[in-house]
């Protein structure tokens, strides 16, 4: 039994290409029934925005090829050829142990991934397509994952310029209780948006060029006010910060138009810039922009590959553990006979005794325990050397073997 994959993802295949592989729950259980069809019988589809792909166990060499055409043929309005990408062995484990870290996202170190792995094999174990070999391989993974980002803190290192700023913004003034502008509407402004609700009490406002705009953003953010774009500079007067995220390629808020009686901090999240530069010049003013922020994200990235080095460290050592337990568990149905064999005769041994002697209670229990024990002991040995056997053709010999004398 040997360990594959077979998908697409965003570094071989735009998100066009993507949007017309992406499996719905029904068409993930068609790809189970027609991977069982062909001897394929665990089997787990992970599709997220920016990937499509499939994790399976095969017996047959033949059977990665049959999983393609499945794949292909599910999604015929795409060619997928050049985009599809296949791993075997503990090629493909180390991908899926990357994958569960956040190593292959995006957004490098990304937590989302992780539960999107858990639920993949929640749903191909309720659907009765996930062995113990599966099950093991990807709790492995989630394992893995979960030590690299609480030990590493991989995670703790965010790239997203709109984390940063709040952060930052955060260290620099301090956000709960806060009153707040947020000028522009766009996903940097809903972003931005959603990391400032996550303080207390804070009371927001929002305005955007386009009213209307403006107005969904109560849809996500129901206790927000809305106010007209022109009424920007009066609110100001009475706000501790103001963020701007606009895509305007001029000044949104203009030093010539506006002048501060209280202190109050700037977060322009924009590019170019949304406000006046001129405002540094003022001692009531505090002027956080990209500028500042940049220098943040560099640092972030040198450490996050710093972190992604040691990561493939701990990766490594997981993969090689669990790829040795596979290979072990090849050999357990024929360790599982034996056992049931040699049980069996214990069995015999005792009733035949049992038969012939009146043994009070306290000797039959002595009389089963030697037997079992006498057993277990010859057992011991062939049993160590059956699990040490790595190479499937060897284990295939000697499962024959053990079959041939113990006649089982």
């Amino acid at each position: 039994m040997q360990f594959g994959f077979l998908g697409i993802n965003y570094k071989n295949a735009q998100l066009a290409v993507r949007d017309k592989a992406s499996f719905t729950d029904a068409m993930k259980l068609e790809l189970f029934q027609k991977a069982e069809a062909v001897g394929v019988e665990q089997c787990m589809v992970l599709s997220t925005c920016n990937r499509s792909e499939v994790w399976f166990f095969y017996t047959r060499e033949e059977q990665k090829a049959q999983i393609q055409k499945i794949y292909e043929d599910m999604f015929s309005e795409v060619s997928l050829t050049e985009y599809l990408v296949m791993l075997s062995g503990e090629e493909a484990m180390a991908y899926l142990f990357r994958i569960a870290a956040g190593l292959e996202s995006l957004v490098l170190g990304e937590d989302q991934i992780l539960g999107q792995v858990k639920e993949a094999l929640d749903y191909s174990r309720t659907m009765g397509y996930s062995g113990k070999e599966l099950n093991k391989v990807v709790r492995d993974a989630i394992t893995c994952a979960k030590q690299i980002k609480t030990e590493l803190k991989i995670s703790e290192k965010p790239l997203s310029v709109s984390y940063i700023g709040i952060r930052k913004l955060n260290e620099s003034c301090g956000i709960a209780g806060k009153r707040i502008l947020v000028i522009g509407s766009g996903k940097t402004a809903i972003l931005a948006l959603k990391y400032i609700y996550e303080y207390q009490k804070v009371r927001v406002a929002a305005c955007s060029r386009t009213y209307a705009h403006a107005r969904q953003l109560r849809e996500e953010f129901p206790e927000i006010a809305i106010i007209s774009y022109e009424e920007r500079y009066q609110l100001m007067k009475t706000c501790d910060i103001v963020i701007s995220a606009t895509a305007s390629p001029h000044l949104v808020v203009r030093r010539e138009e506006f002048s501060p009686s209280a202190p109050l901090t700037f977060l322009d999240l924009a590019a170019p810039r949304d406000v006046d530069t001129a405002f540094e010049a003022d001692p009531l003013v505090r002027l956080i922009n990209l500028d500042t922020l940049q220098e943040i994200v560099e640092e972030n990235k040198k450490e996050r590959r710093h972190l992604m080095a040691e990561s493939g460290e701990r990766i490594r050592m997981y993969v090689n553990e669990t790829a040795a337990w596979l290979r072990s568990s090849r050999i357990d149905s024929t360790i599982e006979s034996l056992q049931q064999r040699c049980s069996a005769i214990v069995e015999d041994s005792y009733n035949y005794l049992n038969r012939k002697m009146e043994l009070t209670p306290r000797e039959q229990k002595l009389v089963k325990k030697v037997l079992h024990a006498s057993v277990q002991r010859i057992l011991r040995e062939p049993i160590r050397e059956l699990k040490r056997i790595d190479t499937r053709e060897e284990q295939e010999l000697y499962r024959a073997f053990t079959k041939q004398l113990f006649q089982i």
